[in-house]
């Protein structure tokens, strides 16, 4: 198989990890870049990786999910030159015995019926709550998520594509730079999804291949028209969420649809948070000097 996986991890639960390694294909090139784990951590987290054929990089800083992801890839692409696809993996992502295989075999029919090229990236079912956290797409007027049942093997078109499971082509990558390193995390496959878009390329959900993934420090359910998921997250996760949605706000390439997205869905966490997380002083407080940095900061990349 022509395909390196790339695994970014942080303080990993060495279970959840094994067992994606486990079920990651085993003649794919296996990745993982460690940022900084805590030092009780480092040296299992290596025997588990070497156990597993995978390589290991441990840089010596948390250089954040976009860089990380930038390390493995550039590591892939020196150990194999003619890779055809990069796939991009969160640390609990399970992508389940034959999830990969199927994945890169629903893409390679899309070409073969004449889709245009671009990225995808499977159903994602969250861990915790057994839901859907659905497929971004965009109308003229509206920012969705559909939620495509799984027997359906017709892609859904994205607007924007789940970094955790995303295949991409190595040509794309390359072509693009790499993911944004200063976004740190959060937003980050929301950038990369724009540019690939703005390129001519396409994205694709691909309903039928399910990997589950867990968002955030925990998942709790909720009902608006249906069941949703709600991450819960910590005030630096939510730091980074609020500094680069406004980054990504103050840029011209990215649509006005998603911007007025971002803003409510900024508001209504904001106003959750603030009213009944248990860490509410910590959150506000990070969520503010995120919405000032993301002004602060240079807009453009």
């Amino acid at each position: 198989m022509n395909l390196a996986t790339i695994t970014v991890t942080y303080n990993p639960d060495l279970a959840i990890l094994a067992t994606q390694l486990r079920q990651l294909p085993a003649d794919a090139l296996r990745v993982v870049v460690d940022n900084a784990s805590a030092p009780d951590l480092r040296e299992p987290l290596r025997a588990l990786c070497e156990a597993h054929g995978a390589v290991f990089i441990a840089n010596a800083d948390n250089l954040g999910l976009a860089a990380g992801l930038n390390i493995g890839a550039r590591k892939a692409l020196e150990i194999a030159p003619d890779l055809a696809y990069l796939l991009l993996l969160d640390q609990d992502t399970e992508p389940g015995p034959d999830g990969v295989q199927r994945l890169l075999k629903a893409y390679e029919t899309l070409l073969q019926q004449g889709y245009p090229p671009g990225c995808a990236g499977p159903r994602l079912v969250d861990a915790h709550t057994g839901l859907q956290h659905g497929f971004h797409c965009m109308t003229r007027w509206r920012w969705q998520r559909r939620f495509p049942p799984a027997t359906q093997t017709e892609p859904v078109r994205l607007a924007n594509l789940n970094g955790s499971g995303s295949l991409i082509p190595a040509p794309i990558y390359r072509e693009l730079g790499g993911l944004d390193d200063a976004l740190f995390i959060d937003h980050v496959d929301t950038e990369w999804s724009f540019r690939v878009l703005a390129a001519g390329h396409a994205l694709y959900g691909i309903p039928q291949v399910g990997f589950l993934h867990r968002m955030g420090e925990a998942s709790v359910r909720f009902w608006l028209f249906g069941w949703r998921v709600w991450p819960s997250r910590s005030p630096r996760r939510h730091y980074f969420l609020f500094r680069n949605a406004v980054i990504l706000m103050r840029r011209n390439d990215v649509p006005t649809v998603w911007k007025a997205w971002a803003v409510i869905k900024l508001l209504v966490t904001f106003i959750v948070h603030a009213l009944s997380d248990p860490r509410r002083k910590a959150q506000v407080q990070a969520m503010l000097r995120g919405l000032r940095d993301g002004l602060a900061t240079k807009a453009e990349r």
